[in-house]
């Protein structure tokens, strides 16, 4: 299968702080890949950097060309929708609201069948949609985090912890719609997560992360095996 994103050698830093130190890895077209690493590995910025949020050495290609450089705004119209850690939902506006939002910024006006797609996913945003998204649970807060990327019909999603902060059933439900809307809408899935048992199921393909260096690459059952991977982050 084709790769969709290759990001090559990603350097990153804040100020003078570097905290990626040649980053390669790839996610394929359709498929989901996991970053995996424990507090201050450098996953979150590794989605920055793709996302153009951060200083950046290295290169980035998207569906055949190079994006590194680009604005954020242009990345979203390319197709790519990144959903950072801790939400970012506009809490003073309601779900709908938001929901609008994520179709302006690629600039169309949002349709009834791109409501009613996000609501089959999530059927309580439907239930929700006019409550004000910042009295909302943690849970419904993510949901609704990931529904408005899914607004800018992206071809790339980027999740940011998903499961930061919420409940284990709340969890598995989240990353059953992920699931789903990879399975379904054929839209590749880059998530960077610290519950890596969950993360290794959901995935095609994993790195881990070690202060900004990949340390290990591979298909999942093959991480699960490394007695590194068990010790560190399955806890067995």
């Amino acid at each position: 299968m084709a790769a969709l994103l290759t990001a090559s050698e990603l350097r990153a830093r804040y100020g003078w702080t570097r905290v990626l130190h040649g980053v390669s890895f790839e996610v394929e077209e359709g498929g989901i890949t996991t970053i995996l690493g424990a507090n201050g590995a450098g996953k979150t910025t590794t989605l920055r950097a793709v996302s153009g949020l951060v200083s950046t050495e290295g290169s980035v290609h998207f569906a055949g060309g190079r994006i590194d450089g680009r604005a954020p705004e242009d990345l979203v119209r390319a197709g790519i929708a990144h959903v950072p850690e801790g939400r970012g939902t506009f809490v003073g506006l309601t779900v709908e609201e938001n929901l609008r939002l994520g179709a302006y910024a690629r600039r169309e006006r949002a349709r009834s069948d791109d409501f009613e797609r996000v609501y089959q996913y999530f059927p309580i945003l439907r239930e929700r949609r006019r409550q004000v998204a910042g009295t909302l649970s943690g849970g419904e807060q993510q949901m609704l985090a990931i529904a408005r990327a899914l607004m800018l019909s992206p071809r790339l999603l980027l999740l940011d912890e998903p499961s930061l902060g919420l409940a284990p059933l709340v969890v598995r439900e989240i990353f059953r719609i992920v699931r789903a809307i990879n399975r379904d809408h054929g839209v590749s899935v880059l998530l960077v997560e610290q519950n890596a048992a969950i993360a290794l199921e959901l995935a095609d393909h994993a790195y881990v992360l070690e202060t900004g260096r990949v340390v290990l690459a591979g298909p999942p059952a093959i991480l699960k095996q490394d007695d590194a991977v068990r010790r560190s982050y399955l806890g067995y």
